[in-house]
């Protein structure tokens, strides 16, 4: 069989078996976690929107069943929402196969030298919130829709991490609109640009990205903000216009490897599909993914037989995966 016909074979066997998947319900660390942080509206007229924003990751968080936190609307207690960030990070599992996503809504500052996010009472410095998610080896997501954002960006880059700002710098210090564009694209199916069922990190990065350069340009103003993802742990960060559908297209002037694989394999809101992978499964199969993508990567500099007998056999992993398991003969 040849190489191309052989893999196409694998990649659709793989396909079909998606349905024939166990399931395993999510418990612990193995679901998924929501941290939304709201800081201090500073101006009566940024309130709603911060309150808005809060209350759609709420509805996001009813639909995908996911444990949630809220940070920063309550009446202030005796603790700071410094503290209660600090205490909730401390208490939350450190590995597993289920997400942390860490939602930061407000307004954000950068002097030169330390970026922070505003909250009721102590700020918190990116350095300090860096050094709160290092003991964390589950997958992790930082959406950072604070003004002067980058700089998280940039400090809380690692492995198995995504990582999203509003701005490109630290020096995009206006009040932001991205934050409310994200939220709202998490639960609008028309933020599935790939038509599988789900929304991604990616896709929701992409739209709510879109739809804030179409606000500049009705409004006729210089856009002030411009967002960056970071998923391969560079801190460097990829625009969106840099994207083509969900792939990054272009490529950076230094050769530097392009985000995007990972931010694609993070959803909160499950497919039917998805839902029939237990939180193994679909760690495992995130995995033969990106070693996949590494492999496209790869592709010229080993030769095009290299290539495709080091992805038939990736793609042969992808099929035992979703294959249904075999009846013993005579049941």
């Amino acid at each position: 069989m040849r190489p191309r016909t052989w893999i196409c074979w694998a990649f659709g066997a793989a396909l079909a078996g998606q349905v024939f998947a166990a399931s395993t319900p999510a418990s612990g660390a193995n679901r998924p976690t929501v941290i939304v942080v709201v800081g201090a509206s500073g101006e009566d007229e940024f309130e709603p929107n911060f309150a808005t924003q809060a209350s759609q990751w709420e509805k996001v968080c009813q639909l995908a069943n996911c444990q949630r936190f809220t940070i920063g609307i309550d009446a202030p207690g005796s603790g700071t929402d410094y503290d209660r960030l600090k205490e909730v990070l401390t208490a939350e599992a450190k590995e597993g196969t289920g997400e942390l996503w860490v939602v930061l809504v407000g307004h954000g500052t950068f002097d030169g030298k330390e970026a922070k996010f505003n909250m009721r009472g102590p700020d918190v410095t990116a350095t300090e919130l860096a050094l709160w998610l290092k003991p964390f080896q589950r997958p992790l997501a930082i959406i950072d829709t604070a003004s002067a954002s980058a700089p998280f960006l940039a400090k809380l880059s690692a492995q198995n991490r995504v990582v999203v700002s509003s701005t490109r710098s630290g020096n995009e210090q206006n009040f932001a609109r991205f934050g409310q564009f994200f939220a709202d694209a998490m639960i609008d199916p028309q933020s599935d640009l790939d038509q599988d069922g789900q929304t991604s990190l990616l896709e929701t990065f992409l739209t709510a990205a879109a739809r804030v350069a179409e606000f500049y340009k009705t409004e006729g103003r210089l856009a002030t903000e411009h967002a960056l993802i970071d998923d391969n742990g560079d801190g460097l960060g990829t625009p969106s216009d840099w994207f083509r559908g969900t792939r990054a297209t272009k490529k950076a002037g230094n050769g530097t490897a392009l985000d995007g694989a990972r931010a694609r394999q993070f959803h909160l809101i499950l497919s039917e599909a998805e839902q029939k992978l237990s939180p193994e499964q679909r760690a495992q199969r995130d995995e033969l993914e990106l070693a996949v993508e590494n492999l496209r990567e790869r592709k010229i500099r080993l030769g095009e037989e290299e290539y495709y007998r080091r992805l038939e056999i990736l793609l042969m992993e992808l099929a035992k995966l979703y294959s249904p398991p075999a009846v013993p003969a005579g049941t």
